[in-house]
């Protein structure tokens, strides 16, 4: 009975880690990765299309993203959405193809990414508290309506805890991760 109650709360604990997760991906630690890219658009005739739909994206080599065109009138156009957007690199083209070169990142920019990857488990961790938080009050109003008992109650609070525990050291755990990533030389 526990479980269904906690369920729906669970998936979105889920969500929130998935979107954590989608969040690292834009952030570029020394390598070239191609989820830098996921947020940018590109005008195609006329509508904002993302970046991955208009070329074929590759990493021919580890500090270098490549995109080439289906349609080459969309060079100028790929550059001008990289350079519009917060990713700091210079796009270079020569005609066919556009390339994103990563420069090694400075010691005062790692840090300045690892202060994002904490700022941004920080906020996931209070996302999840939040949600437990929901689930608690939503419990406590069944248990006014004598929907649940207080053994039931009780039952789903020490649940919401134990998945509350389980999804914040999960966040610990990525943050730690991206950390390391970026640190390393």
């Amino acid at each position: 009975m526990a479980s269904e109650r906690t369920k729906i709360y669970e998936e979105k604990m889920t969500k929130t880690i998935s979107s954590l997760e989608s969040d690292y991906g834009t952030i570029r630690a020394g390598r070239a990765n191609p989820h830098v890219l996921d947020r940018i658009t590109v005008e195609y005739y006329g509508v904002p299309t993302p970046l991955n739909q208009v070329g074929n994206i590759t990493v021919p080599e580890p500090r270098m993203i490549q995109i080439q065109p289906w349609d080459s009138s969309m060079i100028k156009a790929i550059e001008k959405a990289i350079n519009m957007s917060e990713l700091g690199i210079n796009p270079g083209n020569d005609g066919k193809v556009v390339r994103l070169i990563f420069p090694e990142l400075s010691e005062e920019r790692r840090k300045e990414l690892n202060k994002d990857v904490k700022k941004k488990a920080e906020n996931a961790k209070v996302a999840i508290r939040n949600i437990r938080r929901d689930a608690l009050d939503t419990f406590k109003k069944m248990e006014k309506k004598k929907e649940l008992t207080e053994d039931e109650l009780k039952e789903l609070e020490d649940d919401m805890q134990k998945l509350t525990d389980k999804y914040i050291a999960e966040i610990d755990k990525k943050c730690d991760d991206k950390c390391k990533d970026i640190l390393a030389v």
